[in-house]
């Protein structure tokens, strides 16, 4: 026998005795592995993506060496720009590239053998998932936790969309490699600042290393510091206007030399 075929062999042999089934009845010894779902924007699975699941499979299966009941989904984050620019790129429509590769993606995701569940697959774009999303976004609007107001977006002219901060650093499009430029439009936002002190307060009560609650901590995003008024002169030192600005360092406040105005 070769590779190919031992492979097949017991990838076979574990599918057909649901070897990596999660038993629910089981309540002394659960643990939960999450890894990021795949994105199936484009054709088939990279490198890239057995870089990130080859290390918490490789965990699963050592914590189910240790006697837990492991349960480890899988599924596809399959909304949003990618598939669309994939459609326009190859003029398929984006339902019909999905689903296609979100096949060809589970093929290679079960022959290399990670221990999921397939039971418990999530696919985003289907609706009996977002249905979930619409609801829970219509339920923010009712109680007045969702509004919609200008905001400044980053926009690539190239790709027609919008870009988070993170898919447009230096003002290049990381798709197209474009510029991208700043444009004021209709934004949806959620009032989420209302829960930060909760959400902060909470970070304590949860079980993880000290590194990843100050990694939270620091993506809330609270500080504690002080308001101050500057007056704004003219050449004759007449007050013409005011300036608010925002410090967590009061005691440097004579240091200052000049104050930089956000174009937005």
């Amino acid at each position: 026998m070769n590779m190919l075929e031992v492979e097949a062999k017991w990838n076979k042999k574990w599918e057909e005795e649901k070897t990596y089934k999660f038993d629910p009845s089981r309540i002394d010894k659960k643990y939960y592995v999450l890894e990021m779902f795949s994105y199936p924007s484009g054709a088939k699975l990279h490198v890239g993506h057995w870089f990130n699941y080859g290390p918490s499979d490789s965990f699963a299966r050592f914590k189910r060496m240790q006697g837990y009941e492991v349960f480890q989904p899988m599924g596809f984050d399959a909304f949003g720009l990618p598939a669309e620019n994939y459609a326009i790129k190859t003029g398929i429509h984006p339902k019909d590239s999905t689903m296609k590769n979100i096949a060809t993606m589970e093929k290679q995701l079960k022959n290399i053998g990670a221990t999921y569940d397939w039971d418990y697959e999530v696919v985003t774009c289907d609706p009996k998932y977002y249905k979930w999303t619409q609801w829970i976004f219509l339920k923010l609007f009712e109680n007045g936790k969702a509004y919609k107001k200008k905001g400044v977006v980053n926009f690539c002219p190239n790709c027609k969309t919008v870009l988070s901060n993170e898919d447009s650093q230096g003002g290049v499009c990381d798709r197209c490699h474009g510029q991208v430029v700043q444009e004021e439009r209709n934004v949806w936002f959620l009032k989420m600042k209302e829960y930060s002190e909760k959400l902060l307060s909470n970070v304590d009560r949860i079980t993880m290393n000290e590194n990843l609650k100050e990694l939270q901590r620091n993506w809330i995003g609270k500080s504690v510091g002080m308001q101050v008024t500057f007056d704004i002169v003219d050449e004759n030192d007449n007050k013409i206007d005011t300036a608010d600005i925002y410090t967590t360092c009061i005691e440097t406040i004579y240091g200052i030399t000049f104050m930089v105005m956000a174009p937005e």
